[in-house]
Formats: structure tokens, sequence, C-alpha cells
């Protein structure tokens, strides 16, 4: 049986647009921003010895700080 993919694919140009707003501050892009990653903090969030949710709320916390950090 195959695997699904389910990545979502958007622009390059799209994500820079999604990436400005979101160090602007944009609740709306920010939330777009670990909506587009949710999958891929689900798979690594499996392999820290913390609960998955709290791996992933890390896992969040960490990429929103460097996302906003890193204007």
């Amino acid at each position: 049986m195959e695997e699904k993919d389910a990545q979502t694919f958007i622009r390059d140009s799209e994500f820079v647009s999604i990436l400005g707003a979101a160090k602007g501050k944009d609740a709306e892009s920010i939330l777009l921003l670990i909506d587009l990653f949710k999958e891929d903090i689900k798979h690594i969030s499996r392999y820290i010895r913390l609960p998955e949710e709290e791996a992933a709320s890390e896992i969040i916390c960490e990429f929103l700080e460097f996302v906003l950090d890193h204007s």
C-alpha cells in the first residue's frame, strides 16, 4: 500500500510573503506557518523524550522564537 503524501506545497513567493507577515507579528500568518509545518512537528515530536504534545509545544515555541527574532 502506498503512503499518502500529506505535504502542503506553496510557491516560494507565497512562503516569503507569509514569513514576512509573520515577522510583522500578523497572527493569521503565524498560524498559517505553524499549520504548514504541522506534520513535520508531529513527526519530530515522537523522537523527543517528552510527551508528544509537550514536545510539539516546545518545537512550536522554538520555531516561532526563531522566526520572530531573525528579522
